[in-house]
Order: C-alpha cells, then structure tokens, then sequence
C-alpha cells in the first residue's frame, strides 16, 4: 500500500514538474517558431504552437544584415565573456585566499569595505564620473577590469578555501612551502570545482551585460550582441524603414520575423552551454549557504 501511494506521488509529482518545464521552454521555443514562420501567417495570428511555412531567411537576413552587426556583436561578446571571466576568476580567488588568512591584519576591515560598496551602490553618475577619469569611455577594458571582483562570489570562494583542512597548509609548510608555493600548488587544484563555479557565473553575468555596454561603449566594432538586439527590436520605431516586409526567395519576412531571430541568436549561445555548467550553479549555492 505505501509503496502505491509513493509511486501515485511520483507520477503526479513529475507531472507537475513536465508542466513547468513546459512552461518555462515554451516562450524559447515560441521566438524559433515565429522567427521560421512566413511573415504572412503571422501577419494573420496563425502561429501558436509550430511554425507555418519553415523557413531559415529571417535568420539569414539578420546574419548577413550590413545594418546590424551581428556577426560583430557575437564576436565582442565572446571575447568579453572570455577574457572578463579568465581574469574575474584570477583576482577573486587571489583575494579570496588573502582574506582567509588569519594572519592577515586588518582582513575583517577589508571585506567589510568589499561588503559596504557592494551594499550602498553609488549610482551611475559617480561611476561614470569615475569611469571617464579611468580612460574607460568606449573602451573595451570596461566590459573586464571594473567587474573583476564580485563580492558576492568573493565570499562564496572565501567560504571554500576556509573550508579546506589547515593541516594541508600545515604540512605543506613543514615542508618549507611559502605563500606562493600554497596558493599555487595546493590550494589552487584544490579549488578546482569553487573556481569552475564562480567562472558559471562570472560568465553569464558578463553574456548578459546590457546596461555597462550601453552607456559605455559607443563604437559599432565594441558593442555587444544585447545591444545589436536592441538596435534591431527599436528599428521599426518612429520613420525607420528597415524593417518594411521584404521577400526574399518567396519568403514574405517582417518586423516579427526579425526581431524574434535576433532575440533567438541572442539567446543561444548561453542557451546551449547552460546544461554543461549547470551543476555549478546548485554547488554555487549551497557553498554560499553552507560553511565547510
């Protein structure tokens, strides 16, 4: 009797969470099927739950558009995601293995400062003020350097490498090894999984910039691919003309069809890594829940 009461549960139990899932992939999936769709049958509404007259032009119209650079968008991102979470990952877990250091003078008084600015944010006029001093008015740098340390995964790496036994530390200096010895060659295999963690988030959060590079960076060939998406959703606005229906190979596209297979370009990349690393994301959490 208990074990068909359990397996009711589970089949209503995972029901529920098909649902969700429905749910959740749905609005995703719905930007693929209006970006393949003939722009006549969404000009009448028809398109729900499929697509209706598959096609791939919208998408080989915004990827080879000389309007909107995509192509230039995609390739900044990449190479701001890259670069900013190589050297996120480096400065924080450094400062992070500074910070658990008893010995330290004074490490309280510093991650109460990190604590403090990452609390009471100044605003956007006294960093932009500070950030034209600094050089990094449509720089790339902007997208890296200012967002190296994250206090938030500061103290998640902080709490894992006060988790790791002293006496590793310990051993290690019978044998004559000095701070750069243990933080390279001890606690840094060691924290393999915290650093692969933090560089989850780093990544996305950096993927997902839109504000910083769209106060900052001003030049076409710096501009991310949140802000070509942009260029392209506001394009139909006021007298613009680029988004008039166009045909292309008997293919009727318009405004809908553009504007979802920029949004779905956009999404993709992230989209696709986020199942590889998304065990990360739970071992974020629960070490920045947890101590030890």
């Amino acid at each position: 009797m208990k074990r068909k009461k359990v397996q009711v549960f589970d089949i209503i139990n995972n029901i529920i969470l098909l649902l969700v899932a429905v749910i959740c992939i749905y609005p995703f999936l719905y930007v693929f099927f209006v970006a393949c769709s003939n722009g006549t049958y969404l000009q009448r509404g028809e398109v729900s739950f499929l697509p209706k007259g598959f096609n791939l032009e919208a998408f080989k119209y915004i990827m080879g558009s000389t309007k909107f650079h995509v192509w230039t968008g995609l390739r900044n991102s990449f190479l701001y995601t890259f670069g900013g979470t190589i050297v996120a990952i480096l400065t924080t877990y450094v400062t992070a293995y500074a910070l658990s250091r008893p010995r330290l003078k004074g490490r309280y008084l510093l991650m109460g400062a990190f604590i403090v600015t990452w609390v009471f944010d100044a605003g956007i006029i006294p960093q932009y003020i500070i950030y034209n001093k600094l050089g990094f008015i449509d720089n790339p740098w902007v997208m890296i350097i200012p967002g190296a340390i994250n206090t938030q995964f500061l103290i998640i790496t902080k709490t894992f490498i006060e988790g790791i036994p002293g006496e590793l530390e310990e051993a290690a200096v019978v044998d004559g090894a000095n701070d750069w010895t243990i933080l390279t060659r001890l606690y840094f295999p060691l924290s393999k999984t915290i650093m692969a963690t933090i560089g989850t988030f780093y990544a996305v959060s950096i993927w997902n910039q839109y504000l910083i590079p769209q106060i900052y960076l001003k030049t076409d060939n710096f501009k991310v691919i949140q802000q070509v998406l942009k260029e392209v959703v506001i394009a139909d606005a006021g007298t613009s003309t680029a988004f008039k229906n166009v045909i292309l190979n008997g293919v009727t596209l318009n405004q809908q069809n553009l504007k979802a297979a920029a949004i779905f370009v956009s999404m993709l990349p992230i989209v696709m890594v986020y199942p590889f690393v998304q065990k990360y994301f739970k071992k974020g959490i629960m070490i920045g829940a947890v101590k030890g």
